[in-house]
């Protein structure tokens, strides 16, 4: 179909491009051969007038104007997912699509992994793609090169979609041979043991250090700072060091580590998590499928 002798084909294919940056991975998501698929980047510049993806070393790079293209492709393309074409043909069984969600690795693990399980049966041809809470920007769901972001409440942004996921209450993980808990964890131990914390970049989560600070008044000495929550309980064994984390995962943790969970030594706040996407993505009926599975799942894991 042309619109303006433009074959609107070529933005599938253009959205694709800006999205991989990479010819072989766009013609493999295309089902086309390398050579169909830079014959179409080559039309795409024919009518752009602009080179949109140029080689710089082994890489491609988007131009400027690629990148202010990007943001209205992908949105116009969901809104005919949506609005259209998905509701024309709900079949799941054998409708193919990659869906990107930042998450941290204790929601993959503790609820995200039966949810995969669940679409591997119902929704074979779904692929996904977990990126870290380091990649959290601002703008990342107006440019469309995510799906969907589950992270606390507190890092949810204004002018989007939003669900309340799951709460849970945090609690402090130790080593069980740590020599500085003999009777229980006090408030004078929470403070005397070194901590392990998840720092997440730029937005720095340090679960509740802020809270801490300002309504306890405590300082925790925190020595290391980790990217997940995994390698943090893996880091705790054979220290007298401290972790903070939700309940959930340091039950799963215990599982398979020598690790002993301990309450808070004092009242604490609980810890939520929301879902978050782009308001185009609202009606689209497969991510909204997505959605729904997985908030069952936070759902039934919250009671």
């Amino acid at each position: 179909m042309r619109f303006e002798q433009l074959d609107l084909n070529l933005l599938v294919a253009l959205d694709v491009l800006l999205e991989e940056q990479n010819i072989s991975r766009t013609a493999e998501k295309l089902y086309l051969s390398q050579s169909a698929t830079s014959s179409i980047l080559a039309r795409l510049r024919d009518y752009f007038k602009d080179d949109l993806l140029v080689q710089i070393g082994r890489k491609m790079q988007p131009t400027p104007y690629a990148l202010e293209l990007q943001s209205p492709i992908k949105e116009m393309l969901n809104i005919v997912r949506g609005s259209i074409t998905n509701r024309r043909q709900m079949d799941l069984k054998n409708y193919s699509r990659h869906f990107r969600i930042i998450v941290s690795d204790y929601i993959l693990q503790v609820f995200l992994s039966d949810v995969l399980k669940t679409a591997s049966k119902e929704a074979p041809n779904l692929s996904f793609e977990f990126l870290t809470p380091f990649t959290i920007e601002s703008d990342a769901l107006a440019r469309s090169s995510v799906d969907l972001i589950i992270a606390p409440e507190q890092l949810m942004f204004d002018g989007y979609s939003t669900a309340f996921f799951t709460r849970d209450e945090l609690v402090c993980i130790a080593d069980k041979n740590n020599s500085l808990i003999t009777e229980g964890l006090t408030p004078e131990t929470f403070c005397e043991c070194g901590h392990i914390s998840v720092g997440f970049g730029r937005v720095s989560l340090l679960s509740i250090e802020k809270w801490l600070v300002e309504v306890k008044d405590l300082k925790r000495r925190i020595e290391v700072i980790t990217n997940d929550f995994t390698t943090l309980s893996r880091m705790i064994g054979g220290t007298d060091r401290l972790a903070v984390v939700p309940r959930k995962f340091a039950e799963l943790s215990e599982a398979v580590a020598p690790l002993q969970i301990h309450p808070l030594p004092f009242d604490a706040p609980s810890f939520t998590e929301h879902l978050m996407w782009h308001p185009t993505l609202d009606s689209d009926p497969v991510h909204q499928w997505l959605r729904e599975k997985i908030l069952e799942k936070g759902d039934a894991l919250s009671k």
